[in-house]
């Protein structure tokens, strides 16, 4: 199996970390975003779509982050701890409702801080007008209440006792915005205690290896300077953040 990765990306940390924790190998195939490495030839020939993270299983390849994660899910389910991604019908149910749910929230509004906080500056040659940045913040304070109130609520991890698929695809996204420096844990003891268990479960040295790059954002903007496709990217994000 090939994976076609950046780990700057939260979608490929998740993964990495899915295929690191439930023991497949696989080859790191890494697509270097801010270099532009994704608008290459060679790899529009893998993936169209020219986003990462990309699968390769033998002549197989299948795009999008949580049909990647289901598929080595499903692939490997003989050999596998049920908790990743429960056999039970309504558990199973729950793990699939907030994969479905967190695009439009934790995701949507996690990678909005991040852009803003981390890009928005390069790209743009200017500093985000603070409306915005509030604005974006207080999305992501939503969703976040969100995910204590309606998913973890009471129990130790999103489906009940023991960790699963959800809660790696939860944890990726939060730390998106906190690598910018935005502690999204301050005054959240739930959230904090979660997100523990949720490392002890991946591995400390596991969920380090996975985040180390996205923790060093700081550096993006210098490896981007020399970037021919910050051009292409400015009408993007005129229409993102307009």
């Amino acid at each position: 199996m090939e994976l076609y990765l950046d780990l700057h990306s939260q979608p490929c940390r998740s993964v990495f970390l899915l295929a690191k924790v439930i023991g497949i190998p696989f080859e790191f195939k890494l697509v270097e975003l801010s270099a532009g490495q994704q608008y290459s030839e060679e790899f529009g020939k893998i993936n169209v779509m020219r986003k990462v993270p990309v699968m390769k299983d033998g002549s197989f390849v299948l795009t999008e982050s949580v049909a990647i994660l289901k598929y080595m899910l499903q692939k490997h389910s003989s050999s596998l701890a049920d908790h990743w991604y429960p056999a039970d019908l309504q558990q199973r149910a729950r793990v699939n409702e907030y994969l479905s749910w967190q695009h439009m929230n934790l995701r949507a509004h996690g990678s909005k801080v991040f852009l803003l906080k981390a890009l928005f500056p390069v790209i743009m040659g200017s500093e985000v007008p603070k409306e915005k940045m509030d604005a974006a913040v207080q999305d992501l304070n939503q969703s976040l209440q969100m995910l204590e109130d309606k998913f973890l609520q009471n129990k130790p991890f999103i489906v009940g006792d023991k960790i699963s698929v959800a809660d790696l695809v939860a944890i990726v996204e939060i730390i998106q915005p906190v690598a910018t420096g935005l502690d999204v844990f301050e005054g959240r003891q739930k959230l904090t205690a979660w997100r523990e268990r949720v490392k002890k479960a991946l591995g400390e040295k596991l969920f380090a290896e996975a985040h180390e790059v996205i923790m060093k954002v700081g550096s993006l903007p210098q490896q981007m300077q020399n970037n021919s496709n910050l051009e292409m990217l400015k009408p993007k994000f005129q229409k993102l953040f307009s």
